[in-house]
């Protein structure tokens, strides 16, 4: 398969880039299956299916059982890559992520598909905003959030040499292009995007697009507002946000997750073992999401690019007094 070319300002979804990359990888590496829940037309898992229908593994709707034999396959030296929707992947399959991927350091990667808000309708019960959170929580799991579509390739990539398994979390809508063919990905690190010095705002997955506009918007008023992008947001890179925290004082994040156990909560416990100061948290709250048109949505809960640029504009503006 031709390698997609992807420029700055494109929108493309990181779910066919993300069943690019298998079918990439899948070249370089024997040892590469895929695991697949019945759902690989969504999760463009479908692309490996055929170009390798004797290393794919349709499961069914039967998640638990797929992770379970993801990890037996990892003891004859595969590398199995598991993929499904995230909600399913957290909490139907927790048990197995757990006790069969973690527990005994299982050289599985896990797609969680579907992060977040955008689930194209497929209903409320398919949103996920507590899955970082639940990850998070088991015992050596990377979490790997990429803002866009070239840095989808970068960590699908970059879970692959991670040695054990790894959390990688993709989004069903278009997203924007905002980093360069020639962008490193860098496990661990935080990376800032856009400088400034009037306020910073600490961003994962699809909402650093979001901020990033906001920090350019703003810049036209004649506002200087650094955007930090955590593609991986365990482990935090805490060295990036505590040097945030000294340098503004107040820290702005920005997920689409609940803010309950996500970046923000990792920023928060951060800066209160390193350096404590404020930090405002732009999640969703302690709810179960609608379904419907992401933008609108994304409106209603106080998520959209204008809330991000109210939000600092307003610290902005209580700093300077």
């Amino acid at each position: 398969m031709k390698r997609r070319t992807m420029s700055r300002g494109d929108s493309i979804m990181p779910r066919v880039v993300f069943g690019e990359t298998l079918v990439e990888l899948g070249d370089m590496i024997p040892e590469l299956v895929v695991l697949d829940a019945d759902v690989g037309a969504s999760t463009q898992t479908a692309l490996f299916r055929d170009a390798f229908p004797n290393r794919f593994y349709q499961m069914g709707i039967a998640e638990a059982n797929m992770v379970g034999v993801a990890a037996g396959l990892s003891t004859q030296g595969l590398i199995p890559f598991v993929s499904t929707f995230a909600i399913f992947l957290s909490k139907r399959a927790g048990d197995q992520v757990r006790n069969t991927i973690a527990l005994p350091k299982a050289n599985v990667k896990l797609n969680g598909a579907y992060g977040g808000l955008p689930t194209g309708k497929a209903g409320a019960s398919h949103s996920a905003i507590e899955d970082v959170a639940i990850m998070r929580a088991i015992p050596g799991m990377p979490i790997i959030i990429p803002a866009d579509p070239v840095e989808t390739r970068l960590a699908t990539i970059a879970a692959m040499k991670i040695p054990g398994p790894v959390y990688l979390r993709t989004v069903r809508c278009p997203v924007p292009v905002i980093f360069s063919e020639n962008e490193i990905f860098e496990f661990g690190k935080a990376k800032t995007i856009h400088d400034g010095k009037d306020a910073v705002v600490i961003s994962t997955g699809m909402m650093t697009p979001k901020a990033l506009l906001a920090a350019e918007n703003l810049k036209k008023q004649g506002l200087s507002v650094k955007v930090i992008h955590m593609g991986t947001v365990k482990p935090l890179d805490k060295a990036a946000v505590s040097a945030a925290a000294r340098e503004f004082g107040h820290i702005v994040t920005v997920e689409n997750h609940s803010v309950i156990g996500g970046l923000g909560e990792a920023v928060c416990s951060a800066v209160a073992e390193e350096y404590p100061c404020r930090v405002t948290r732009l999640g969703f709250q302690d709810l179960f999401l609608e379904s419907g048109d992401n933008e609108p949505l994304f409106t209603k809960y106080g998520m959209n690019t204008e809330n991000i640029e109210m939000t600092l504009k307003k610290i902005i503006m209580e700093k300077k007094g």
